[in-house]
């Protein structure tokens, strides 16, 4: 057998442990892990030599807002992906509060379309939920390249919003596909909105608004909706240490994820030091909910971690909270800030694997998240001895800003390998065929 692509002489690393083996990659898949002859070598397309470098399962950032169509001032699916592989992420999955929003079959296809020209990266794209679109939501549920079903329970950037119980139910009871959800009470955002319109410019109203309370409320609604349904709801973006306490005991009924930045920025710090750029749904908190994040880490509360890429222009953010709109990029700081935390001892790279490539791909039913023969080729290959500061002046978001402007980091992906291609190498991306995901049964 001639190989497309053999990756030589890395370090492999599962969530389990770590091992020392080539990989061969023909026809986008692994198909064969061994220590590689010469003549096998000598007849592949390509050989990369990963002496000294870390090779992981390719990442899979299940959050990303790439605002195409009707948003692409502030970013679009190319620039979006470019940023993703530029960070090691090999496949991404995109929410539905574009304009117009993403609430068909046919506007979910768009997007495929659009991603399948332009994207690096492999790609998924949500279907959002309306409350009167559940016809388009069954159609959606075999559809290639839909990701899953994106709920907004409360109020957030775009014209999405089901706070209704009873079609929420009936939603849940009516698909078998994933469902991921936006969780913050609207009833309580209603109820203290006179902390927003009275904050006068100050942004650290913004985590006083959209308080604990509020994430806890509707986290504890949609739990009863899973149970009545008989199913699981995956949480996006956690902030509180009141949600892990609560959701300890309900793990038979939901995943979770959380960000990069609610575990590591907290208020109100972070908003002394960037202002509105620290906005965000939900918000930034303070320190004790950072803490409790980790606790929830740490008791296996958590399962995986997404970016909540949602790019706005620095114009845009500039106005007085609360015109300032909420959220920021993430997509290409993901890892690096992650690495961060394996430095200081936090986490692991095995943690890594776990929380950004096999459980995610266990959750979405991919093909994926695994260095085994017959997986998809996708893989992220790491320097962890190159030091390097994140800066705003590298990001390829079109918004051209990080929250994490100045961070020093240690270790930084050098290869993203996208369906057996190289995506990108030494901090530079390269287009590449990018394929729309397919979810197992």
């Amino acid at each position: 057998m001639n190989f497309d692509l053999i990756i030589k002489n890395g370090t492999l690393h599962s969530s389990q442990k770590s091992w020392q083996e080539d990989i061969g990659i023909k026809d986008a898949k692994i198909v064969k892990l061994a220590k590689f002859n010469d003549d096998e070598l000598n007849n592949a397309g390509k050989v990369i030599d990963a002496q000294g470098l870390d090779i992981l399962p390719g990442l899979i950032d299940s959050q990303v807002h790439f605002r195409e169509p009707g948003l692409t001032h502030k970013e679009d699916i190319a620039h979006g992906s470019k940023a993703a592989v530029l960070g090691g992420i090999c496949t991404f999955f995109e929410m539905p509060n574009t304009k117009p929003a993403t609430t068909s079959v046919e506007a979910t296809q768009v997007k495929v379309d659009i991603a399948k020209e332009t994207s690096y990266a492999n790609f998924g794209f949500f279907i959002g939920a309306s409350g009167k679109n559940l016809d388009e939501l069954v159609k959606s549920q075999d559809m290639v390249g839909c990701s899953g079903v994106k709920i907004f329970l409360g109020s957030s950037t775009g014209d999405l919003l089901l706070y209704d119980t009873d079609k929420l139910v009936e939603i849940f009871k009516t698909l078998d596909c994933h469902i991921s959800v936006h969780s913050e009470s609207e009833e309580r955002l209603h109820a203290n909105v006179a902390i927003r319109d009275n904050a006068n410019g100050d942004v650290h109203a913004h985590y006083k608004w959209r308080d604990a309370q509020t994430a806890l409320e509707s986290t504890k609604m949609i739990i009863e909706v899973a149970k009545k349904a008989g199913r699981k709801v995956h949480i996006l973006h956690l902030t509180t240490k009141d949600e892990i306490e609560f959701l300890k005991d309900q793990k038979e009924h939901c995943t979770i994820e959380v960000t990069p930045q609610h575990l590591t920025l907290f208020a109100p710090d972070i908003y002394d030091k960037i202002g509105t750029l620290a906005q965000m749904n939900p918000p930034i908190r303070t320190k004790d909910h950072t803490n409790g994040l980790w606790e929830g880490l740490k008791a296996g509360v958590i399962d995986v971690f997404g970016s909540d890429h949602a790019p706005h222009t620095l114009e845009e953010k500039d106005q007085p909270y609360p015109a300032s709109p909420s959220g920021m990029p993430g997509v290409q700081t993901m890892l690096p800030v992650m690495l961060t935390h394996v430095e200081a001892g936090r986490l692991t790279l095995e943690d890594i694997v776990k929380y950004l490539a096999e459980n995610p791909a266990k959750l979405f039913k991919l093909n994926k998240g695994f260095i085994q023969e017959g997986i998809d080729a996708d893989l992220t290959i790491l320097d962890m001895n190159k030091r390097f500061t994140i800066k705003n002046a590298d990001q390829a978001s079109k918004v051209g800003w990080t929250p994490f402007d100045g961070m020093e980091v240690q270790g930084t992906p050098t290869y993203t390998i996208v369906s057996g291609q190289v995506a990108m190498d030494h901090g530079k991306a390269i287009k590449v065929q990018a394929k729309p995901i397919v979810r197992g049964k």
